[in-house]
Parts: structure tokens; C-alpha cells; sequence
């Protein structure tokens, strides 16, 4: 009898299985990869597509802008459809999607088909990325979770630093179409995997918000459009106003209908009255702006201005872009135990010290052992941005609207890429042009020190997020 009193009237329920953390990394991190690589993999092809298919400038800008365009306009979407449906399902699907994209990329027979390949990787982009960041928030605790997006920020470092490399590597030894074969057996091998080793898990949202995924798209679009066409179209024409119209008409329609309208909002706006989120969504912004368009410069000066062959000048940005696989680990992990303030701050501040130091030394004749130590500068600040950012924005809201963050960052830091390479663009035909490498260095110097400026408005941004990311409750 005695026994029989020690059982329990009811059996508690099991408790609920530990994410696989390890495979949660390791798809997450090659997802990021291969999102981040096809930002920039095609920038030293840019001369090989220029000879190739005979583009204009502004031709070779949308095979950038097409990817971040897409990107940028679609991320909240992504993120809403993980929350909504489930976020290793719809990993599965962006991940299929942009490797069919990348397939469709390889095939295409002129710029305006590889325009609209890039269109469709970059809608597969906004859908898988945004989805890396939740679930490595889902499968790791506060006080662990710095050192993963720690690895998450070098890998996508790895991406970044990579692309200009295996871009000019595969396009001086093979053709510049394996750029985008080679995402397509990592695609199908990612799959399977995907498929039965990552956790599902949802968001709070049992709707979607139609009405404001579409408003939006068309917002952000508009936005995204004007800058980009300006240079050829001019800021004047009636295609360049207008789309800043509806940009602005549709993005604030969106934002009055999530603050009153929406049962179930896509973005909460109440998530940019924390310091920690809007501060760090801006610096990612400044920071997407100065990168991309610096890269935009920076791969073409090395083969146009300076001589060098795809495969060198992408070696030769190596030391720009690399250092994120070295440093981001290593930051992500000491803004757990310092805040990301300081990262974020210094980040930005030597990224623009280093284009600025790039900028002054462009030049006929100048030699790679002047742009050396500038290169380096930049690259040690990118890689203190990017866990720093990640992780302010992902610590600064509920662990239930994680997702959502994690879509306004891409959202954001993919309209800073469009800004940035429309920017610089600009700036760069104002100045010099594709007439001779004495011609470009006079375009491409100017272009620059708009870079550095931006990355410095960052660091300024940076001075005012908080110490520490404070979680809602």
C-alpha cells in the first residue's frame, strides 16, 4: 500500500527533445553561404559578362541589383512564411528554389535572362536566409547563442570573401556560367538533410498578413528602383519619379496599416522603439551600402584600372574579404561578455577608415602593396559588424519574434547593398568612365570616399545603440 502511494496519479509529459545543434550550424551555416556568395560572386565576372553579352553599365549593375533587389523586397515575406507554415519547411523550399535559380542563371543566353535568373535566386535568398538566423535562435539559449551566430557571421563572411575569388577562378579557368553551377550540386546535397535533421518550429502568427506583404513588396520596390535606374534614367525622368512615388506612397500605407489595420502584423512597429533593434538595423543598412558598393568599385579597379586578371584581382580582395572567417568568431563570442556596442562601433569606424585609406592611395600606376593594409583595415571592421549586428537584433526582441527580426535585418542590409552599388554607380560616372584605366581610376576614387563616408554615418548610428541588447519579455 505504501508503494502504491509513492506513484503518481499522472504520468508528466516527456519533455520536449534538444534541437540538433550541430546540424542546426551546419545547415544554417551553408545556407548563409550560399546566399551571401551570390551577392558578390559575380563581381569579377562583371568584365567577362561586359565582353560576353556586350552589357551597358547599367546591364552590369542589375546583375548585382536583380539579386539584392528581390532580396530585399521579399525577406519580411520569407520570414512571415516560416513563422506562419514552419521554418525547416520553408527552408526546404528557398533552398530548392534557389538552386533551381541558380541552374536557370548557368543556361541564360543573354543579360536580361540573367537578370531575371538573378530575380529568382534572390527570391529563394529571402526566403532561406532570414530562416538561418531563427533557427540557430531556436536551437540555442541566450548565453550560447553569441558564439553560434559568431560561426553563423563567419560563414557568411566566408561567402563574401570567397565570391570575388572562386568568381574570378572559375570564370579565367572555366566560364563565367559555372558560377552558378556549382550552387546546384550543394543545393541537392542540402536537401535530404534539411529535410529530416532540422527542428520544426513556428512563429505566433496563425495568419498571414496578405495586405501587408503586398504593400511592402510594392514599397520597397519603389524604393529600390529609383536609385538603381537613376544613372542612366536620370533623377528627373518620369520612371525614376515615379517610382519614388509609389515607394513612398506604398511603404507608408504599409507602415499605417501594421501600427492599426493588421490583426496579425508582419513587422511590429513597436520592435523600433528598442534602441538595441533600430540602431543595429541601421548600421547593417550603412553597412551593406558601403560594402557593396565599395566591392562594386573595388573588383573592377583591379581588372580594369590595374590590369589584373579575374582570378588576381579576386585573390587580391582576399585580404578584404577574408578576414570575417578569421574575426567574426571571435567577436561574436566577446559580445556575449562585452555587448555588441563596442563591435559595432569600431566595426564600422575602421571599415570606413580603410576605404578612406583605399580611396587616397587609387592612382595610375599604384601598387598592391599600397591598397594591402587599407584592405585589411576594412576587412577587420566588416567582421566585427557582422555577428555584432546579428546577434543585437535577434537579442533585442522575444525568442518568439526572432524570425521576424531576422527578416527586417536581411530586408534592410539587402536595400543597403541596392543603395550602395546605385550610389556609387552614380558617382562613379559623374567622375570617370570604361574609356581608358586612367579614366576609371577617376571615377573609381571618388566612389570610394562615398563609401567611407557611409560606413562613418554608421559608426556615428552605432554610438547610440545600448551596451547590451536587453530581450523582450
Amino acid at each position: 500500500m505504501t508503494d502504491l502511494l509513492k506513484v503518481p496519479l499522472s504520468t508528466p509529459p516527456p519533455e520536449k527533445a534538444p534541437p540538433p545543434r550541430a546540424w542546426t550550424v551546419i545547415l544554417a551555416g551553408l545556407g548563409a553561404l550560399l546566399c551571401s556568395l551570390d551577392v558578390v560572386v559575380v563581381a569579377t565576372a562583371l568584365p567577362a559578362l561586359r565582353a560576353d553579352f556586350g552589357a551597358s553599365l547599367s546591364e552590369l549593375e542589375w546583375t548585382i541589383n536583380a539579386y539584392n533587389l528581390a532580396f530585399a523586397c521579399l525577406t519580411l515575406t520569407g520570414a512571415a512564411l516560416g513563422d506562419r507554415f514552419g521554418r525547416r519547411r520553408m527552408y526546404v523550399v528557398g533552398l530548392a528554389v534557389f538552386t533551381l535559380a541558380s541552374a536557370t542563371a548557368a543556361l541564360a543566353g543573354s543579360a536580361d535572362q540573367l537578370i531575371g535568373a538573378r530575380v529568382l535566386q534572390g527570391a529563394g535568398a529571402a526566403v532561406l536566409l532570414p530562416l538561418t538566423l531563427t533557427l540557430i535562435s531556436e536551437a540555442f539559449p541566450a548565453e550560447k547563442r553569441g558564439v553560434a551566430i559568431g560561426l553563423w557571421g563567419g560563414v557568411t563572411g566566408l561567402g563574401v570573401a570567397a565570391g570575388p575569388v572562386l568568381g574570378g577562378a572559375v570564370t579565367e579557368g572555366l566560364s563565367w556560367q559555372w558560377i552558378f553551377w556549382l550552387n546546384v550540386p550543394i543545393g541537392l546535397a542540402m536537401l535530404p538533410f534539411a529535410a529530416t535533421k532540422l527542428q520544426e518550429s513556428y512563429g505566433t502568427r496563425p495568419r498571414l498578413d496578405i495586405v501587408g506583404l503586398v504593400l511592402a513588396a510594392v514599397g520597397l520596390t519603389g524604393l529600390a528602383w529609383a536609385p538603381v535606374r537613376a544613372p542612366e534614367a536620370g533623377w528627373g525622368s518620369a520612371e525614376v519619379l515615379t517610382a519614388l512615388v509609389a515607394g513612398v506612397v506604398f511603404t507608408t500605407a504599409f507602415l499605417g496599416w501594421e501600427r492599426k489595420g493588421a490583426r496579425y502584423p508582419m513587422l511590429p512597429l513597436e520592435h523600433f522603439r528598442r534602441r538595441g533593434f533600430s540602431t543595429a538595423n541601421a548600421a547593417a543598412f550603412l553597412l551593406f551600402a558601403s560594402l557593396l558598393g565599395a566591392l562594386f568599385t573595388v573588383t573592377q579597379l583591379f581588372q580594369f584600372g590595374l590590369g589584373y586578371s579575374p582570378l588576381e584581382a579576386g585573390v587580391r580582395v582576399l585580404v578584404w574579404n577574408g578576414m570575417p572567417l578569421l574575426v567574426a568568431p571571435i567577436a561574436g563570442a566577446l559580445a556575449d561578455r562585452y555587448g555588441t556596442r563596442p563591435f559595432m562601433l569600431a566595426g564600422l569606424a575602421l571599415q570606413g577608415l580603410g576605404l578612406a585609406l583605399l580611396a587616397w592611395q587609387v592612382e595610375p600606376g599604384v601598387g598592391y602593396g599600397r591598397l594591402v593594409v587599407p584592405l585589411v583595415i576594412a576587412g577587420v571592421g566588416i567582421s566585427l559588424v557582422f555577428p555584432s549586428v546579428a546577434n543585437a537584433v535577434t537579442a533585442s526582441v522575444p525568442l518568439s519574434e526572432a524570425g521576424i527580426a531576422a527578416g527586417v535585418n536581411n530586408a534592410l542590409r539587402e536595400l543597403g547593398g541596392v543603395f550602395g552599388v546605385a550610389t556609387v554607380a552614380a558617382v562613379f560616372t559623374t567622375y570617370g568612365g570604361y574609356a581608358s584605366p586612367a579614366d576609371f581610376l577617376d571615377g573609381a576614387a571618388p566612389a570610394l570616399w562615398v563609401s567611407a563616408g557611409v560606413a562613418a554615418t554608421g559608426a556615428v548610428v552605432a554610438l547610440f545603440a545600448p551596451s547590451r541588447a536587453a530581450s523582450g519579455p
